[in-house]
């Protein structure tokens, strides 16, 4: 996981990150080869609140997943598409475009597909996760 400065600052500082001063890093492991990452607050893997940007390339999927806690997306650039439900299916998904915000609650089985890059942050309290349907899907299981 790729943490910004944020990671290293006293208690009671403050930071801005303008998005030319944004360092990506590759994504998890536990995403589709592809993604980018950036931690801007907190850290996803520890109790506490976390905010974190993903930059995924046009087409990008995520097949059907769930996570254990509450998430919450903003659409800072192009089109984040969501499906609720077990399983893939893209004409069935929800567009999110530059500027929406959602969330859905924990346990949700839901789906992404992308189009043209597109840049989400999400924030949320710590430890963050994500668990496949299938476990075929999921990409710690094929690095094996």
């Amino acid at each position: 996981m790729f943490l910004c400065a944020a990671q290293t600052n006293a208690p009671g500082t403050h930071s801005i990150y303008n998005v030319s001063e944004i360092q990506w890093g590759k994504g998890p492991p536990s995403l589709p080869s592809g993604a980018e990452l950036v931690v801007l607050e907190g850290d996803p893997a520890k109790e506490g609140q976390f905010t974190m940007r993903l930059r995924l390339p046009d087409g990008y999927k995520i097949p059907p997943h769930w996570h254990p806690k509450v998430e919450h997306v903003t659409v800072v650039s192009g089109t984040f598409n969501i499906g609720m439900g077990e399983t893939f299916d893209q004409t069935a998904t929800k567009p999110m475009t530059a500027g929406a915000f959602g969330f859905w609650h924990a346990n949700m089985k839901h789906f992404v597909w992308v189009k043209g890059v597109t840049v989400v942050q999400f924030h949320g309290v710590g430890p963050w996760g994500i668990n496949y349907l299938n476990p075929t899907d999921d990409p710690r299981n094929t690095s094996k």
